[in-house]
């Protein structure tokens, strides 16, 4: 797919990974249209970084573990860019409690409410557009979490795996209308979200990466870019890790 000129939807797209992705999609000539839960400002930096490639961009705010909320955004997001060519389901929270002996209910729920079923919610909405064009590429954040646990939270893992079953799931049903659907699994991205790991926990996370670095949003955005432009790769899963998982 010639990404010039398209249009593309990424959620969680205020900072991380999701900023990166906006800003490569931008510098390929695509509008880009974005999610974000709550930093404003942020967004709207976002917003003035990546128009001065020359294409339109718009934040909206939006919880996407909220079906009416994401149903209601997108009709606006439709009448300002109209249909969607390509969906990147980015936004993500991570846990805060480890162990399976503490986890509340409470916090299961909003770490599945988010991760998967907001991507659930948003790609059952855009799908209904790439099915009447029978065209259209869908990328999905997962993680090294979804195929090997590690010290994460069970939620956090289980909600990573759900995205890969969703992926592979979709790749097959969605084939008929050649719409691609695909994932990327990150090990450690060196974003806001790693700020609060304590220096010893990073060191453990660092020693069990054979480039003994964590990557960078860019290097993740560049790979989902790279499958949303490739027509011909559907129902696979990217490993960005350092070389930390080997299958």
């Amino acid at each position: 797919m010639d990404l010039n000129n398209k249009t593309a939807l990424v959620t969680g797209g205020s900072r991380g990974i999701g900023k990166a992705t906006v800003l490569e999609l931008a510098k390929k000539g695509c509008n880009v249209a974005f999610f974000y839960h709550s930093k404003k400002e942020e967004a709207k930096k976002v917003e003035k970084e990546a128009e001065r490639y020359g294409v339109k961009v718009r934040g909206y705010q939006v919880d996407v573990s909220d079906f009416d909320a994401v149903k209601t955004v997108y009709q606006q997001l439709k009448k300002d860019f109209g249909s969607i060519d390509i969906l990147v389901n980015n936004a993500g929270i991570i846990s805060k409690t480890y162990s399976i002996f503490q986890i509340p209910e409470e916090e299961w729920d909003t770490i599945i409410n988010v991760n998967l079923k907001g991507t659930f919610n948003v790609t059952r909405i855009v799908v209904q557009d790439m099915k009447e064009k029978n065209k259209g590429s869908i990328v999905n954040v997962a993680s090294i979490a979804g195929k090997m646990g590690g010290n994460v939270g069970v939620h956090y893992a289980a909600s990573k795996a759900g995205i890969i079953g969703m992926t592979f799931s979709l790749a097959r049903e969605l084939a008929q209308y050649n719409i691609t659907v695909n994932a990327v699994a990150p090990g450690p991205v060196d974003t806001d979200m790693m700020k609060d790991v304590s220096t010893e926990r990073l060191k453990i996370i660092l020693s069990g990466i054979p480039l003994k670095r964590m990557a960078t949003p860019e290097e993740v955005a560049k790979t989902i870019v790279f499958l949303a432009e490739n027509d011909y790769i559907t129902g696979e899963v990217v490993d960005i890790n350092g070389g930390s998982y080997m299958d």
